[in-house]
């Protein structure tokens, strides 16, 4: 692998410390502080998973209608979390946070758990995490990732800041869905602006604005910290409904110790689910599975690595084999842990954008989310309409890669603005990048250039159909 870093870039290691060298901040021009502060910033950002995924788990039930408890899946997705980004930082020396997907644990809660058991269906999650371990190992998931033209891979960074950016509206309530007027989305609640919540949006959203323009350092922690404070604020003077800021009520809490719960550690069932779901069925989760967490983590890789500056022009980074291998490793955790699939979450763009380029970075993210297992309560301070404002500031600057784009010329236009506007529209990645690769094949096709088409981007076309056709397929052999 190519590093992107020419020699003319790197200091002497005389005077450098050991931390510096094992890293290589320098070589990246960063600084210690920086990553620090990038860790910090990445951590706050994406705290609110570590309170939101128990509850999305927690609230679903398996095909014997059990349930998990939410204390214990705290602790689990804390620890799987904080466990998998300390490997990233140590092995793949990249700003990448690991935690429980948002694109895959809804298909463990409700493509998995109807048919089977939870222990069956994080079953399902480990499996999917040796085959994507498999793919990195063996050199073909990298190849699939080489094998995607630069047009796309950009075009998928832009996609990923649009995708950020309407999470960061959305969860904030600045963006909603008009029922009445049968809009799919409108400007806030049935189309104006409304409550406390996103007043707080709106003031953390102009003073990160205002801050980072004026290169204050720790834009985006500050914007945090004071629309966090101000929530608190308003929520104890103000009588709001506690679902009006989501998942996470800014109150301080009554303590901030809580005791670890480990009872669901390794309760995982490897193949049971197959038993009880049936091969089709179980096999298809897991094609499912498989499928959304590889090519989320492809895009979400590519996208940070892009805004951190460590892909090259050939749109390739260094040491990627490694970055890929433990993002499946993340998988197979998760599943351990019963934490859910782990994988690169686009929140680390947060902590990119206030300076992080190494792995350091993620070690310091890591341990403030292992950190969780003994302080679960300070991970429901921050409401998602304070961390908000900094996944909209981020998808802002992701979207100025656009330019790198040849918008003159079709065969790549085409192709790039689907893979860019499908990421939010869908609220999926792995869809955005189904397009662009479909698209692009099938536009060099009609141009007369089928044998210079990679045939790799043949293959990820026939299986990104059978992706959009599962639905039919799973009516057909009965069992939608």
């Amino acid at each position: 692998m190519t590093d992107v870093h020419t020699p003319s870039t790197r200091k002497s290691g005389r005077g450098r410390s050991q931390i510096d060298k094992f890293f290589d901040i320098t070589g990246r021009g960063s600084s210690v502080s920086r990553e620090i502060r990038g860790g910090v910033t990445t951590f706050v950002a994406m705290a609110y998973l570590i309170v939101l995924i128990p509850l999305i788990i927690g609230d679903a039930r398996d095909v014997t209608g059990a349930t998990l408890d939410a204390a214990q899946l705290s602790t689990m997705v804390a620890l799987s979390a904080g466990l998998t980004t300390i490997l990233m930082g140590v092995v793949g020396n990249a700003p990448l946070a690991m935690a429980a997907g948002l694109g895959v644990t809804p298909i463990v809660v409700f493509q998995a758990a109807p048919y089977m058991t939870w222990p069956q269906a994080m079953g399902l999650v480990v499996l999917e995490g040796v085959v994507i371990v498999v793919f990195a190992l063996t050199g073909i998931r990298q190849l699939i990732m080489d094998a995607i033209p630069l047009v796309l891979k950009q075009a998928i960074g832009v996609g990923i800041g649009a995708f950020i950016a309407l999470i960061g509206l959305v969860d904030a309530g600045f963006v909603g869905h008009h029922e009445a007027a049968a809009t799919a989305v409108t400007l806030g609640t049935f189309g104006k602006l409304a409550g406390w919540p996103v007043f707080v949006f709106c003031v953390g959203l102009i003073l990160m604005i205002m801050l980072f323009v004026r290169r204050v350092p720790g834009a985006m922690l500050i914007g945090i910290f004071v629309a966090t404070n101000l929530a608190i604020i308003l929520n104890s003077v103000f009588d709001i409904a506690p679902e009006a800021w989501g998942p996470v009520v800014p109150k301080v809490p009554d303590s901030i110790v809580a005791t670890p719960q480990f009872d669901l550690l390794f309760n995982v069932d490897l193949f049971g689910g197959f038993a009880r779901a049936g091969v089709v069925t179980a096999s298809v989760v897991l094609f499912t599975l498989v499928l959304s967490g590889f090519f989320d983590a492809m895009g979400t890789i590519l996208g940070v690595g892009e805004e951190a500056g460590l892909v090259d022009k050939q749109g390739r980074m260094p040491g990627l084999s490694r970055i890929l291998t433990v993002d499946g490793i993340g998988a197979i955790v998760g599943g351990a842990i019963n934490g859910s699939a782990n994988t690169a979450v686009v929140e680390s763009a947060a902590g990119v954008t206030e300076g992080a380029r190494t792995g350091l970075a993620s070690v310091v993210t890591g341990g403030l989310l292992t950190s969780l297992i003994f302080f679960t309560p300070l991970a429901g301070v921050v409401p998602v309409g304070a961390a908000a404002p900094a996944l909209v500031l981020v998808g802002a600057l992701m979207m100025t890669h656009v330019r790198k784009i040849d918008w003159e010329n079709t065969e790549i236009a085409i192709p790039a603005f689907l893979t860019i506007v499908l990421m939010p529209f869908t609220y999926s990645i792995t869809v955005g990048v189904a397009a662009g690769v479909i698209s692009y094949t099938l536009v060099r096709l009609a141009k007369g250039k089928a044998r210079q088409t990679h045939w790799l981007l043949y293959l990820m076309s026939g299986i990104f159909l059978i992706y959009f056709a599962l639905h039919p397929i799973e009516e057909a052999l009965g069992i939608s």
